[in-house]
């Protein structure tokens, strides 16, 4: 296998075998994540092409800052940072000296940013990849 660079920042994994002029093609699975891949083949062929590419639809702006925040918290719990540090400096410490932090919501809210955090980096981001599908 060879990685080939399509576009600036964009690598290619091929086989050694094809010459760096032929064509590409893309296989996608007709499975329950076809629509996810399209989706990314068309904001590929879109930046290939040099067209503008639409805003990716897969996260909305609140999810995207409570994925910032999980991922701050977790690096931060993993550096040691116990949760009081972490909501100090995710809050301030204004607000978590004005509360009793043994029974404060901020408590709670580190505590469950961290645990999510910690799902995402153990293979939850691939979520991130897919729509959200209605059952």
């Amino acid at each position: 296998l060879l990685l080939r660079e399509i576009a600036p920042g964009l690598h290619l994994v091929a086989d050694t075998a094809m010459p760096p002029d032929d064509p590409l093609s893309v296989v996608v699975p007709l499975d329950r994540n076809g629509l996810d891949r399209l989706a990314a083949l068309d904001r590929l062929l879109r930046h290939l092409a040099g067209y503008r590419v639409p805003p990716d639809q897969r996260m909305t702006a609140q999810q995207r800052r409570r994925l910032k925040t999980m991922l701050r918290a977790v690096d931060a719990r993993q550096h040691q940072a116990s949760q009081r540090e972490i909501a100090q400096v995710l809050f301030g410490a204004d607000r978590v000296a004005a509360e009793q932090w043994q029974n404060s919501p901020l408590r709670d809210v580190v505590r469950d940013l961290v645990r999510d955090g910690a799902a995402m980096i153990a293979g939850g981001y691939l979520r991130l990849l897919r729509f959200r599908r209605r059952p």
